[in-house]
């Protein structure tokens, strides 16, 4: 396969629709949740009947509930990452971020109880229904900390700045509605108000502590074989070690630090095309000659679209001698034959790279050059 037909092609509509309607079902289903907790309140004006809301609150929460449906088709046709249809509804099953993706099936599977309670509300009765109800409040928090814990646009100025509006939109609703508690339920203001202001000081530690940090895709669960494995050993010059581990023998210091500035080296070997669940994997494994020696290998994650493929994952490792760990990261840009890319050690200390590749169709073979410097 050609790396230079497929390497141009953005990643597949089913990825860009899947994060789309991700975006969409959260800004839904905060609008939903805001509705639902000002209209219990009785400050509406009269132009704003309680049946009429409670016909958009209704409205809402159905269109919340097709937009998942198509988020979830969509993830699964998308095929990157190894979800079944199973998974939307059973969580927690995935071998894909099992966590971070079960709290987004299980934020579903509590809209669609409370649909299918709705309809047989009057079976139900007001009661039964209304405790059920409740359930629409804790599926928000859930699909808050899906969203963060998965997304493939956490790190992304616009998702990050779109959840903290979906929270401020239903912290004020919260504080409103408190404001507003009768006195036979004020003993539930203080509880409520210490909630609301614990909930986004504790999802704001998460996100810089988790989901914003290097490394949180492999902490999060992705399986190893989207991560990329570690690249193969140097030759016997170069110091020993593991993916992110430590050399054997000799200096215990340097890491990425070793690389001391500027470098270019001269880049050849193989690539290789091999069938993945729902697309392909296209590895290129390279010998690394010149001012650096070692070995590079990129793997790219994608689906087949005629020669080429539409990337929608990747992975660099680096090794090489004198560097007691693996430098490891993903591709930042791709054009052609042409990328760059920035890998890190186990201690953190980065490297900026760029490759400019020569492939033989015919043979597969890679040639080119290989230039980086200390990030």
């Amino acid at each position: 396969m050609s790396l230079a037909a497929g390497a141009t092609l953005a990643p597949s509509a089913y990825w860009y629709l899947a994060r789309g309607t991700g975006a969409v079902a959260l800004v839904l289903l905060t609008a939903s949740v805001v509705i639902g907790i000002l209209g219990s309140v009785r400050f509406v004006a009269e132009r704003w009947p309680r049946f009429a809301i409670d016909a958009v609150h209704r409205d809402v929460s159905l269109l919340v509930l097709v937009v998942l449906v198509i988020h979830i088709v969509t993830s699964v046709l998308d095929g990157f990452a190894p979800i079944t249809l199973l998974d939307g509804v059973i969580p927690f099953n995935s071998p894909y971020r099992p966590l971070w993706l079960g709290l987004g099936t299980l934020s579903f599977d509590l809209l669609v109880a409370i649909a299918v309670t709705s309809l047989v509300r009057r079976r139900l009765g007001y009661r039964a229904w209304r405790a059920i109800h409740w359930l629409a409040y804790a599926s928000w928090p859930v699909a808050v900390l899906h969203g963060l814990g998965t997304g493939s646009d956490v790190k992304q100025w616009w998702m990050l700045a779109l959840t903290v509006v979906c929270i401020m939109a239903v912290l004020i609703a919260v504080w409103l509605r408190i404001a507003h508690v009768g006195s036979d339920h004020a003993v539930l203001r203080a509880p409520a108000t210490a909630l609301a202001v614990i909930t986004p000081i504790g999802l704001m530690i998460f996100t810089l502590a988790g989901p914003l940090q290097h490394g949180w895709a492999k902490r999060a669960g992705t399986p190893a074989s989207l991560l990329g494995g570690a690249a193969a050993a140097p030759s016997s010059s170069s110091s020993r070690g593991g993916s992110g581990g430590s050399g054997g023998g000799g200096s215990s210091g340097g890491g990425a630090s070793s690389i001391s500035g500027p470098f270019t080296a001269n880049l050849s070997g193989s690539v290789r095309e091999s069938a993945a669940p729902g697309g392909a994997v296209v590895d290129l494994s390279t010998s690394v000659n010149g001012q650096v020696r070692g070995r590079l290998r990129v793997r790219i994650a994608g689906q087949p679209i005629g020669a080429g493929l539409s990337m929608t994952g990747s992975q660099v490792d680096l090794a090489l001698a004198g560097v007691p760990s693996v430098l490891q990261g993903s591709i930042d840009e791709l054009r052609g034959t042409q990328f760059t890319a920035r890998v890190a050690d186990s201690q953190g200390s980065v490297v900026d790279l760029r490759a400019v590749l020569q492939i033989n169709d015919q043979s597969n073979v890679v040639t080119g050059t290989l230039s980086g410097a200390p990030g």
